[in-house]
């Protein structure tokens, strides 16, 4: 049995849960709707606020889903109920970020500024202040979404190995490199 896929769900006050004959979950909280197909492999059972996932057969592809559709569907509550949050930090001199409405502006350091348009579903946020990095705080309900678009902000300008120069998560780790200094010496 999958040590995931086994552990029951809870479903908090204000979201509702309810599962298609065509096996499509859609879940609605106060944040927002989302919804998920599952595979006919995999079961779902709704008793009062416990949701539990039971799989019909042994297979290894069926055993993986398990743990998988278990995983997505609990985001899906968390995210209609608490949201989600990333935080992208800025570090480089004169990097900048400003927002405007679903408009991110970033100056890193090209020829022209990045106009990054972000999708409805994901708000965004920046501050900056003296003395540190500029940050980027994007939320929303969607997970999946969510990760994907700060991945995408991050790729304008991953971090570099040498001056840890670029876009990076918060708490993010950087190997730095050692540069070419013993070169110079003859």
């Amino acid at each position: 049995m999958s040590r995931i896929g086994k552990m029951p769900i809870k479903i908090p006050q204000g979201v509702s849960v309810e599962v298609s004959k065509d096996n499509i979950v859609r879940v609605k909280g106060k944040l927002g709707q989302l919804e998920q197909y599952v595979q006919p492999s995999i079961k779902i059972n709704i008793d009062g606020d416990i949701m539990t996932l039971t799989r019909i057969n042994d297979e290894k592809q069926t055993r993986a889903y398990h743990g998988l559709y278990r995983s997505l569907i609990n985001n899906m509550i968390i995210g209609v109920s608490e949201g989600f949050t990333k935080t992208l930090e800025l570090v480089g001199v004169g990097y900048r970020a400003q927002a405007q409405g679903q408009l991110l502006e970033l100056s890193l350091g090209f020829s022209h500024n990045i106009i990054f348009e972000l999708p409805p579903e994901i708000s965004v946020t920046t501050i900056t202040e003296r003395g540190s990095n500029p940050k980027i705080i994007l939320k929303s309900f969607d997970k999946q979404l969510l990760g994907q678009v700060a991945a995408k902000i991050r790729s304008l300008r991953k971090p570099e190995p040498y001056k840890g120069k670029g876009i990076r998560y918060e708490g993010e780790y950087v190997r730095r490199k050692a540069g070419k200094a013993a070169a110079s010496i003859k």
